[in-house]
């Protein structure tokens, strides 16, 4: 959706990035792109942890890493605010509970000492609103 959003322009900046790095992103680590034809001036992009089983200690630590890579990123970009998906929840099958759990405490912490003002999760239906709301109010 957002690629589409973007336009064009996204989906070329993404493949040069592809290319360039000569393999796929690692699950955990982020990138940092335009926003083209979005309201935001860049993208984040990550790869979440795709659960196939049993959710594990090291799904655990690669999602807190998505969140964390994402957030160091902006802030060495000199973004003041960040908006976040509940990633790995879809088709990657993250159970969105502790999905959810992981996120709001790493971006909890990793606020303590960082210069980002803003960070805002942006939730898909009733289900994941009411989840989120129970671990920020």
């Amino acid at each position: 959706m957002i690629h589409s959003a973007a336009g064009l322009q996204l989906r070329e900046e993404c493949a040069a990035i592809m290319r360039a790095q000569g393999h796929e992103e690692p699950t955990g680590q982020a990138k940092l792109t335009k926003g083209y034809n979005l309201p935001a001036k860049h993208v984040l992009h990550t790869v979440g942890p795709i659960i196939d089983g049993p959710l594990t200690d090291r799904d655990r630590e690669l999602l807190a890493s998505c969140y964390r890579s994402c957030l160091k990123l902006a802030e060495e970009n000199g973004l003041k605010s960040v908006a976040f998906c509940c990633i790995s929840t879809g088709v990657f099958r993250f159970p969105k509970d502790e999905a959810a759990r992981i996120s709001v405490s790493t971006v909890r912490e990793y606020l303590k000492h960082s210069r980002i003002e803003k960070v805002v999760f942006c939730v898909h239906g009733d289900e994941n609103l009411r989840i989120y709301q129970s671990l920020l109010y």
